[in-house]
C-alpha cells in the first residue's frame, strides 16, 4: 500500500472556509477530509494538524479549545503548535493603537515535518492542505532530492495558489460536498465521559 500523511495549516483552512461558508463547516474532521483523498491502493499513514492557540480571547479560545479537544477523541490527529504573536497597529488618522495578534511558525513546523518525514521514508505521497506560499521551499527540497514522492495540494476555499499548484504533482480544491460529509458528531465523548459539544455559533 502506498503511505499518504496529509499536513493541514489550521489557520489557513479554518479562514478559507470562514471566508467562503461562514460557521458552516468548522466542525471539521481533518482525517475523514484526509480519507476522502486517498485513491486506491492508498492508506493514510498520519493525519498531521499544525495550528496555534488563540489568546485574549475568550469566547473564540473556549470554540478553539473545544474543537481542538474534540478532534483529540475522535480522531488520531497528530498536533503541531506555533504561537501568536502580539503587534500593535496605529491608525495614522486618530492616533490610536490596537494589538493585532499574528499567528506565527505554522510554515516552519509543516515545513520542518515534511523534510523529516521525507528523509525518514515515512510517506509516499504527501498532501498538503493550505493555499500558503510558504511551504513553496519544502517542496521544491522534496522534488529536488527525492523525485519518487509524490506531493499534491488541496486548497481551502478562497486560498488557491497558481505558484504552488504548478510546483506539486496534483492538486485540487476543497468544494463543499467534501467539508458537509467530512463533519464531526454534534456530541463527542471524551475519554472521561465528558461530552464536548459542537459550538451553537458553528452551524
Amino acid at each position: 500500500m502506498q503511505r499518504v500523511i496529509t499536513y493541514i495549516d489550521g489557520f489557513n483552512l479554518y479562514f478559507g472556509m470562514k471566508a467562503q461558508y461562514r460557521n458552516q463547516f468548522l466542525w471539521l474532521d481533518v482525517e475523514a477530509l484526509s480519507r476522502s483523498f486517498l485513491l486506491a491502493g492508498q492508506t493514510l499513514a498520519a493525519t498531521k494538524y499544525f495550528t496555534s492557540r488563540v489568546a485574549n480571547q475568550p469566547e473564540k479560545e473556549k470554540r478553539q479549545g473545544t474543537y481542538l479537544e474534540a478532534l483529540k477523541a475522535a480522531t488520531g490527529c497528530h498536533f503541531f503548535y506555533g504561537r501568536y504573536q502580539s503587534n500593535v497597529i496605529e491608525c495614522k488618522g486618530c492616533g490610536s493603537n490596537w494589538p493585532s495578534p499574528k499567528e506565527k511558525m505554522t510554515d516552519v513546523n509543516i515545513a520542518t515535518q515534511m523534510l523529516l518525514d521525507a528523509f525518514t521514508d515515512k510517506f509516499d505521497t504527501a498532501i498538503i492542505i493550505s493555499g500558503d506560499t510558504d511551504l513553496i521551499p519544502p517542496i521544491l527540497a522534496i522534488k529536488s532530492e527525492m523525485p519518487q514522492k509524490q506531493i499534491g495540494v488541496y486548497f481551502p476555499p478562497k486560498r488557491h495558489s497558481i505558484h504552488l499548484e504548478k510546483l506539486v504533482d496534483f492538486s485540487g480544491l476543497i468544494g463543499k460536498k467534501k467539508l458537509r460529509d467530512s463533519q464531526l458528531p454534534d456530541n463527542i465523548k471524551k475519554p472521561g465521559g465528558y461530552i464536548l459539544n459542537r459550538p451553537d455559533s458553528w452551524v
